[in-house]
């Protein structure tokens, strides 16, 4: 008989620190090797470093990860940063996202969040609002599944 796992939750405070990527992709591989979701290191590693590069270099304040496990199989992946911008082509327009220009192929920069759009299962964005504990800013979230 299979087993229905309860939802989890993982979320890492992160300081404004070129560290503090690679500290969260380790964090990510030890919680998918827990949950038995290894599979999804990959995708998952290269949906969390771009998520969380965009927050390193377009904010100056601390930025978080957190890893959300709701389905079996299945994991959200999101960073929450103080700046309550939503990069252009990561909002719920998809028509607008559509449109949003690749960097040119010599371009050192600017294919992050494309490469999330293009590999995530599901992808959005909340501006969150500083009302009373929160902290305002936004989250940039992108969804993978396991096969199964």
């Amino acid at each position: 008989m299979p087993t229905v796992s309860p939802p989890w939750t993982y979320t890492l405070q992160l300081p404004h620190d070129p560290r503090a990527p690679g500290i969260a992709r380790a964090t990510l591989r030890t919680v998918l090797a827990a949950h038995d979701l290894s599979a999804l290191t990959p995708t998952a590693e290269l949906l969390a470093t771009e998520l969380l590069t965009n927050a390193h270099l377009h904010t100056t304040g601390p930025y978080a990860l957190r890893l959300l496990g709701s389905e079996p199989g299945r994991l959200r992946i999101a960073v929450w940063d103080t700046d309550p911008r939503v990069p252009p082509g990561f909002t719920d327009d998809k028509v607008e996202a559509a449109s949003v220009a690749v960097a040119p192929d010599d371009a050192e920069a600017g294919r992050g969040l494309y490469l999330v759009r293009a590999c995530a299962d599901s992808w959005g964005a909340s501006v969150l609002r500083e009302l009373g504990a929160s902290k305002g800013g936004k989250l940039l979230w992108a969804d993978c599944r396991g096969e199964g």
